[in-house]
This record gives structure tokens, sequence and C-alpha cells, in this order.
């Protein structure tokens, strides 16, 4: 026994089938081993000899399929009485045998008697997945307009047919989106991509193509190309720093109230930086006096300019002062105001003379800020109004002030931390006669589920500031419950007495809550369904409306096709404490918007019953539409009509007829015409007619010189040309010819980064530069040089040969076997380089290959396998060699088909072990 298993040792050691085999396992194949495409292995078969006679059995191997071939297929085999052997069987599968079960057969037939042995053996062949994906070929440049073609090398290099997505983000596919592919085939993609000819600079692009299997999305394979576009319509760098100015004059007409007037308005605006490293900037507005009353539809007179730079602020004219939401809110007015900002500290002041509210005359506000982090702050201020003395006196809500008021105030804001952020403020207000206080507190959370907010503000009876003797309370709270459901609370409290400029109307008091449920039933339809009370009382006098409302609402939200809808529909209870008495409020409204041809339509229209002003059951029908079409980028029309608004808009101005039509004449200069029917602030009734005619100029003014123009200049020398005279060269938009010397100029050019090129209509059609072209310049100096030579390409062809290798001193056991109609076409990559310019190209056994149109010089040649089969060794993957003018270079690549070759010894190794005695 000893014997035998010593045998068994050494054949492990020794048998030369293992130069061939994966990495074995401690133990033989056995039927569940997996084993893996592309490799050299063996598996076993026990022989049993059960006679007193020695045996000699001739054996051949048979597979299941042609892609698992017996290195071994005949022998003859020894089997000692009473013996049992292993006979090794060494076995090569292909790289693109399918997964799957196979079976291994062993035939043997007794040389003597004639008695036959035959054995099976299943065997797994496990999966393997191997997909390259190779960029092969991608223009180096193309000129803007023209189209970017870059083609992509796939190779399935597994056993496994792949199903893939083939996507291009920024790109077309030539080929389709999903492609099948057999186990060793091969594909060759092209993506393609238009480019802008109006590109005014030359840019690079990143053409992609990413690569997927349709069972796995998300591991793909992206590969990337990058190509220069040549700009053949240039934007030239400008040597002026400019600042964008518009400038327009408008003829107005109003018939007001029964009276017409009209006259022209001037404007002019500008907002931009004064330097090239844009760290002034200015801003200015001017208006001319309205020839018409004020209105939502015109521009009323202002005057104002600014200016900022690193950490310093100043305005000087017409704006809306704010000081602090307690003690002045918003006054618009004439004045000054400054800031600067220190690292941490930032101070500044203002002077403001009102103009739509007379109570006061001037005012002079001084503030500093703290900053303790990003995102809290400190503010304390203090706000000195002086009264109009002429008048009876400064008035805040019935209070009169016959002096001046000082009023300090400090604000804060701070995070505390990442979900919840606090504001507030306290100001106290001081007069000869009186003392009043006010605060203001502002709470806002943001969870993962709940998000709301909470303001309450107060001022006292006394307090001179922007509110006085009022409080307001707002807030909201919405509890998301999951993606489509979440559940919503709003409080709303306005504050009632506040003194707001006189060129405006306050909004109706408002007491409302309102809470309910948001559901999203689809993914583009939702409704929402709220109770609540709300509350609405008139500022003006005489009130046209009081009243207190209980009701509930359904809002429906819908998007079909190209429809988007909204339905909405309230029934309510109301006490009107103006008429005195109590009635039912009903609504119904619908809004249906879509777009067709450039157009988009919205039609609105409103069907109600309430109880809310002089009459109980009072019925109203609201409706309208607005039309609004985009003829092109620089014409477009838009109509508006609605027959009415509610009551409580009245502090607006409403439109009942519009039309507005824009025509953009050419760059820069711009034309407007409008027309409406309006009801003015305060009105119900009346309807009074406005009419506009505008013309608007922009322009870019220059303000800061930033440069000088340059010029280029240069020799074209000839290194073997038939002439060198009259040719083209193009540089952006500029162009140059040379003369009979070969020399060239460009003049009064702007500095810049350039792309030179030369037309080859103008040259000969074999001539090339010494230097790769478009080439890049860069004018800086006043005077810029810049020289080459012109000769003749040169060329690379050649073609990929096969060889079979030949056996000669050695036996060769076997070799694979395929059916001609299944051999797959063997390709690899040859790739040309000098340095600066790479070009590659697929080439197949068997067939030419050329690289033409190249520049002479020094000249690299790289073949790379491209996962060729390992049985093909490339004899030499590397060539090098200088090229001439007009010079073709004519190379072999040699591809050697190896046969799988073992050297054995003439006799079997025989590995066996002691007869097995049978129990009687």
């Amino acid at each position: 026994m000893i014997k035998n298993w010593t045998l068994y040792f050494i054949i492990l050691l020794l048998f030369p089938v293992l130069f061939f085999s994966q990495q074995q396992p401690k133990e033989f194949v056995s039927k569940k081993d997996s084993l893996l495409p592309g490799t050299a292995t063996s598996i076993s078969f026990t022989i049993e000899n059960t006679t007193s006679e020695n045996k000699v059995y001739d054996i051949h191997v048979e597979t299941s399929s042609q892609y698992i071939v017996p290195i071994i297929t005949k022998s003859e085999y020894p089997v000692s009485a009473g013996q049992s052997s292993v006979y090794i069987v060494p076995l090569r599968i292909a790289a693109e045998c399918p997964q799957g079960n196979y079976t291994i057969t062993l035939h043997g037939k007794e040389k003597n008697n004639g008695d036959p042995i035959i054995k099976s053996l299943q065997v797994i062949i496990s999966g393997s997945k191997k997909l390259t994906v190779t960029a092969i070929n991608s223009p180096e440049y193309v000129k803007a307009g023209e189209t970017i073609n870059s083609s992509f090398f796939l190779k399935n290099s597994g056993n496994i047919t792949e199903n893939l997505v083939l996507e291009s983000k920024n790109a077309v596919l030539d080929n389709e989106s999903q492609l099948l592919l057999l186990p060793g085939e091969t594909k060759i993609i092209t993506v393609s991509k238009k480019t802008n000819p109006d590109l005014g600079k030359n840019e690079y692009f990143n053409l992609n193509l990413s690569v997927s299997s349709a069972d796995n999305l998300k591991e793909n394979q992206t590969v990337y190309t990058t190509t220069k576009i040549i700009s053949v319509k240039p934007i030239e760098d400008d040597i002026y720093h400019r600042l964008p100015i518009s400038a327009s004059l408008s003829f107005i007409g109003m018939q007001n109230r029964g009276v017409y007037h009209d006259g022209f308005q001037g404007e002019i605006y500008g907002k931009g930086t004064l330097d090239k490293d844009n760290k002034g900037q200015l801003e200015f507005h001017a208006v001319s006096k309205n020839p018409v009353e004020f209105s939502s539809f015109t521009q009323y007179e202002e005057y104002f300019i600014n200016y900022k730079r690193d950490n310093f602020f100043v305005h000087l004219g017409d704006k809306t002062y704010t000081s602090s939401y307690l003690t002045e809110f918003a006054r618009y007015g004439r004045g000054a105001e400054f800031r600067y900002n220190f690292k941490k500290i930032s101070i500044g002041s203002f002077y403001n003379h009102p103009r739509f509210f007379l109570d006061v005359k001037d005012e002079f506000n001084i503030y500093s800020t703290f900053k303790i982090n990003k995102e809290s702050e400190i503010t304390t201020g203090y706000l000195y109004k002086i009264p109009r003395t002429e008048d009876e006196g400064f008035s805040l809500n019935g209070l009169t002030l016959d002096s001046n008021a000082h009023l300090p105030y400090a604000t804060g804001k701070f995070k505390l931390n990442k979900n919840i952020d606090v504001s507030g403020e306290l100001a106290y207000s001081k007069t000869e006669r009186t003392e009043g206080s006010a605060y203001m507190m502002q709470v806002l959370g943001s969870f993962e589920r709940i998000n709301g907010n909470i303001m309450y503000m107060r001022s006292s009876p006394q307090f001179a500031g922007y509110f006085t003797n009022t409080s307001t309370f707002n807030g909201n709270l919405q509890y998301k419950i999951s993606k489509r459901l979440n559940l919503f609370v709003n409080y709303v409290q306005d504050a009632k007495n506040f003194k707001r400029d006189t060129l405006f109307l306050a909004a109706p008091y408002r007491n409302s809550l309102q809470y309910g449920i948001n559901y999203k039933y689809a993914k583009k339809g939702s409704v929402m369904i709220y109770n609540g009370y709300q509350k609405y009382k008139d500022r003006l006098e005489p009130r046209q409306f009081d009243y207190y409302e209980r009701f509930v609402r359904v809002s429906v939200d819908q998007e079909i096709g190209a429809f988007q809808i909204n339905a909405q529909t309230q029934f309510g209870k109301t006490d009107n404490y103006l008429s005195d008495f109590k009635g039912n409020s009903s609504f119904y409204t619908l809004n249906l918007a879509f777009e067709k041809f450039k157009t988009s339509f919205n039609v609105y229209g409103s069907y109600a019953i309430t109880s809310r002003y002089q009459m109980k059951n009072e019925k109203q029908i609201y409706y309208g539409a607005r039309v609004l079409s985009r003829f092109s980028n620089s014409t477009y029309l838009s109509i508006f009509y609605q027959n009415n608004y509610l009551p409580e808009e009245y502090y607006n101005d409403r439109n009942l007829f519009e039309v507005l039509f824009h025509q953009q004449v050419f760059q820069g200069h711009d034309f407007d015409v409008s027309g409406r029917y309006a009801l003015q602030r305060g009105q119900l009734g009346n309807k009074d007619f406005i009419f506009s005619v505008r013309y608007t100029w922009r322009f870019n003014a220059p303000v800061q010189k930033t440069a000088e123009y340059t010029t280029l200049s240069g020799n074209i020398g000839n290194l073997g040309a038939k002439k060198i005279e009259g040719i083209r060269l193009v540089m952006g938009s500029h162009l140059s010819v040379t003369d009979k010397n070969g020399n060239y100029i460009f003049k009064n050019v702007s500095p810049g980064d350039y792309l030179l090129e030369i037309d080859r209509s103008t040259t000969e059609i074999n001539d090339i530069a010494d230097i790769s072209l478009p080439t890049q310049v860069l004018l800086t100096n006043k005077e810029n040089i810049f020289n080459f030579n012109i000769t003749t390409a040169a060329n690379i062809q050649g073609m990929v040969k096969l060889n079979e290798a030949s056996g000669n001193d050695q036996l060769s056991f076997a070799q694979f076997q395929f059916n001609k109609d299944k051999k797959k076409k063997e390709s690899i990559i040859i790739e040309a380089s000098n340095g600066e310019q790479v070009y590659r190209k697929i080439g197949f056994m068997g067939e030419k290959f050329d690289f033409t149109y190249l520049r002479p010089g020094n000249w690299n040649v790289k073949i790379y396998r491209n996962g060729l089969d390992k049985r093909y060794k490339i004899s030499m993957d590397a060539f090098s060699f200088l090229l001439n003018p007009s010079e073709t270079k004519d190379i072999t690549i040699n591809v050697v088909k190896q046969q799988t070759e073992v050297k054995y010894q003439q006799e079997s190794i025989k590995v066996g072990y002691n007869e097995i005695k049978k129990k009687k």
C-alpha cells in the first residue's frame, strides 16, 4: 500500500498536465466542482481490475461540448490484477464555454478479450462575466457646427450572454440602446454629438458611453473621449470692462376717472462692477416724473445710486428704508444710507425723508451688529423721528405727539441647533409726554416629520413705532405622516394698527384658522380637505364687508396629459356684522391650464352664493382667461381678461382686460406695447384705461480699459512643400494670408487665448504642418511672434498576419477542434503615437490597416491584445521608427497561434492502491 500511495504523490508532482491546470484543490475534481472557463484542468476516473490477470485498456475520452477538449484523446492504460487505478484526464476549457452542466465520458476496451468500460462524470462550468469597453477612435478637434463621432469597442470575454443597456447622457447613440452580446462576440458602438455652430469660445467636450447589464443597471462602465470644439464665430475678449445699462422712453396715456392725461417718461438703469476684478459694484436708477397717476402698472418718479465694495456699502436717493420690524418696518423716502462690515461687527446708519407719510418729516437711524457665528447675530440700534411742525401734530393711530420720538431697539437671531431657529426684538419709545414699548418673538422648527413656525408681536398704546396698540400672531404647523399624507394647521391674526405709506392701501384685517389633511393619491394628483374659520374686516370707510365665517373646503389638483386642473369647493356659514344677518356662503371654482403650439392657456371660473356683503344669498360669477404665446425668442403676445374681483381685493390695482406685446427688433433693442382696463385701489366699479408704448435700449458702457490691442506675426518655412505663398491662416474671426516668403501678420487683436489654424483648401492635399494644428496661441504682449513649417505628410500601413506554430521535436497531444462556423474573429488594437497625437484602430487577423496623413517625425506603434485569446501570442508588440516626409512605412504584426503541447514519458504512469478484499 505504501508503494501505491508513493506513486500517487509522484504523479501529482511530476505529471506535466499540471502545467496547464488552474490552481488545484487538494483533491481531484468531483461531480459538484465548479470549473472556470478559459483554463486547463484535470479530472480523474477510477478503473478497477477485479480479476487475477493484468489488463491493458485502449482508452479514449469524449465530451458533451466542443468547448471542452481533452488534451489526451487516446492512450493505453495498464491495470494490475486485483488493483484499482486512477486515470487522469487533462482538459482545456474554452473561455467562451457557456455556463452549465457537462458530461465527460471515458470509453475503454481491454486489448485481449475486448471487455468494455464506460464511465461518465458530470462537471459544472461556472459563469464568468468579463465585459470590456474601450474608446478606440475620437477626433482631436472639430469645428463648431460639425458632428463629433466617437467609436467604442465592446467585447464579451466571459461565457455568459450579456443583455446590455447602452446610454450616453450627452450624445446620441447611432446603434440600438439595447444589445445582446454573445460570449466571445465584439461590437463597435458609435456615439455622435452635433456641436453648436454659434459657440462663442473654444471649449472641450467630454463625450461618454455607459454600458450596464439589463439585470443590474446600477453597475455600469463609463468611458469618456475628449474633443476640442473650435469656435467659427468667436466672441473676442473685450479690452474694456463694461457696465450693463438699459435706457427706455415710454409714452403713457390714461383715462383716469373721466379725465385723460398723457406724456413721456424716461428711465435709465444700470448695475454692474466698475473694475475687472468685480470688486466695486455700482447700481443706479433714474425715472422721470410720471405723466399720469401712479398705479401698479406705471412707474413713480425715483432717483438713486448705490455703491458696494468689499465691506463698504453706501446709498444715496430713494428707497424703502428699514430700521427694524417694530420701529420702522418699511418707509419709502429720499435719503442716504451707509454700512461698513468689520470681521465680527458691522455698523450702519441712514437718514430718510418720507415721501408718502405726512406725519414724519425726517428720521435718523444708527445701528451696530455683532455676529456670534455664521447664523447667529445681535443688533442694537437707535431711531430718531422728527414730526412735521407745520402740521397739527405727529399722530400714530389717534395718539398725538408734539415732539421728537426716540426709539432704541435690539434684535437678535439665533440658531439653537440644526432644527430650531429663534429670532426676536425689543423696542422702546419716548417722547416729551409719552413712553411705550413693543416686543416680537419668532421660532422656526424643522424636523424629519414636523415643520412649523410661530410669531407673536405686541405693542403698547403709547408706542411710537411702526405698530401701535396692537398685536399679531401667526403660526403654521405641518406633520408628515408618510410620503403621500400630511396634516397641517395655519393661524393668522393681523395687526390692527400700523402706519403704512399712503402710496398703498392696507389689506383687510384678517383673523383665521384652518386645519386639514393633504393626500397625494397619485403621482400627478392630490386632494386637500380642510376646515376652519375666517374673519375679514374692511379697513376703509364706509365699510364694504365685516363678517365671521366657518367653512369646509375641498381642493383637488390633477394633471391629465397636457392639462393642469385645479377644482375647489367651499361650504360655509357666515355671520354678517355689517348687515346683522346670518347666511350660507358656497364657492365652486375651476382652473384649467395647458400649453400647445408654444402658447400657454389658463382659464378660470368661479360661482358663489354668499352672505358676506350687503345682501343675503347674493349670487356672484367670476371668470377669466390668460393666453401667452411665444412666437419666437424675441416675440411674444399676452392677452388677459377677468370680469371682476372679490371686494376683499380692493387694496390692489386689478386688471380687467390687458394686452401686452413684446418685440426684440434686434439685439439690445426692445419694443413693448400695452393697454389695459383696470380697477384702481379702493375702487369697486369705475374702470380706468391705461396704455403705454415703450422702447428700450440695452448696451454695455465701457468703464475701465483692461488691455491693449496686440499683433501676431510669423513665418511659415518650407520643408518640402510645393508652395508657401497664399496660405490662408485663421485665428478666431481674424484672417491672414502669407506672402511669397511665407510671412503673415494679424493686427488689432484683443489679448486672449486663440486657436491658430490653416485653411487646408489653400495648401496642397498632402501638405502638413510640422506642429499640431490647430494650435493654441496666447496673446499677451503688444507684439507676438509664432513661426512654424510646412512639409509633406507620411503614412503607416501594414497587415495583421496569423502564423500557426509547428510541433517539430515535441509530441502534440491535442488542440481545439472547433467547427469553422463557430470560430470567432479575433482582433487587436493598434495605436500610433508621436507624443502629441494618438490614433487607434481595430486590426483583424489577416486584414490590412493604415494610418494616413501623419506628421513626419518619430512615431511609436503599440499593439494591445484587446482580450485576444490566450492561444494567440503577439511576436512583437511595439515598433519605433522615424517617418520622413512623403514616406509610407510598412509593418507586419505577427500573431502566432500556439499549440497546446505536453511532454510525457513513453510508458504510462499508473496510480493504484491495494486490492480491496471482499468479505466472505
